[in-house]
This record gives structure tokens, C-alpha cells and sequence, in this order.
């Protein structure tokens, strides 16, 4: 699994121009789920997420989880993360899992996310043509594969 974390003081997801979810401070997540991923890539990349410390103290540092900020997820499902780039000018998503695969395990990992943490955790629609808006507070932009864990 590979995530773009986004730490944001706004993000929100429309669909055909309505907007179906919107958050305040938080974290703004994009999941891109391959073939080989399961529930252990989910509960480790959780793990990371839910204690990431990226968020300003009173002194400026990063050095808050989203946790002691009682901040906000927003996960959308991204395939194109997995995108294969190396051959010719259009990317291949021969490594993005199928639905049949993918649907379960962001559903499992919206729900672990929500139960580690505590904290709202919001989505758009798996599939769906989203428009998807934040502003990134920083900018904060973190990429993590459960790939790579060194």
C-alpha cells in the first residue's frame, strides 16, 4: 500500500459537484492499494499514520500527532499511486489492485483507522470521479510505502 499524506487545515471530496465529505485540520489521505497488499500493510501504515508527528507545538516545531490535535482523516482511494512509469508516455496500473480486492481492504483500513485513532475519519466514493479540494497546511507532504519499511 502506498499513501500521500497531506497535512491540511481543510480538504473535501465532491462528486458531480456535491460536495459528500469535508474535513477541517487533519490529514488528508490518498490509498493506492496494489495486488500484493493485505491487512498487514493496512495495520502497519495505520500504525505510522496514527502516530505521525507533523503537527506544530506551541514553539513551531513538528512535533503533534494528529491525535493530540483531535484533528481529521479524509481517505480517498487512489490507483494511480501504483502507476508504472518507466516504459513509453502512458503510465501502466498493471500492479493497482482490482476492485474485488481493493474495496476490502480500504474498508478495512478506513475502519482500523477510525478505531486506532479515535478520530473522524471521512472518505470519498471507492471508484468514483472526485473532485477533490484542501488546502495543505505547510505544505506537509509525506509519501509511505508498506513496501519500504526500512
Amino acid at each position: 500500500m502506498r499513501v500521500v499524506i497531506q497535512r491540511v487545515s481543510s480538504a473535501s471530496v465532491a462528486i458531480d459537484g456535491a460536495y459528500v465529505s469535508e474535513i477541517g485540520q487533519g490529514f488528508m489521505i490518498l490509498l493506492g492499494i496494489e495486488t500484493s497488499d493485505d491487512t498487514n500493510d493496512a495495520d502497519w501504515l495505520i500504525g505510522k499514520i496514527a502516530q505521525m508527528r507533523v503537527f506544530s507545538d506551541q514553539d513551531g516545531k513538528m512535533n503533534l500527532s494528529i491525535q493530540d490535535i483531535k484533528g481529521s482523516f479524509l481517505v480517498v482511494s487512489q490507483f494511480t499511486l501504483h502507476a508504472l512509469t518507466a516504459k513509453g508516455n502512458r503510465p501502466s496500473f498493471i500492479k493497482a489492485a482490482r476492485p474485488e480486492q481493493a474495496i476490502p481492504l480500504y474498508d478495512y483500513f478506513v475502519k482500523h483507522l477510525h478505531q486506532t485513532s479515535g478520530l473522524t475519519v471521512k472518505t470519498g466514493q471507492f471508484g468514483a470521479d472526485m473532485q477533490v479540494g484542501l488546502v495543505n497546511d505547510g505544505p506537509v507532504t509525506i509519501l509511505i510505502d508498506s513496501k519500504q519499511r526500512d
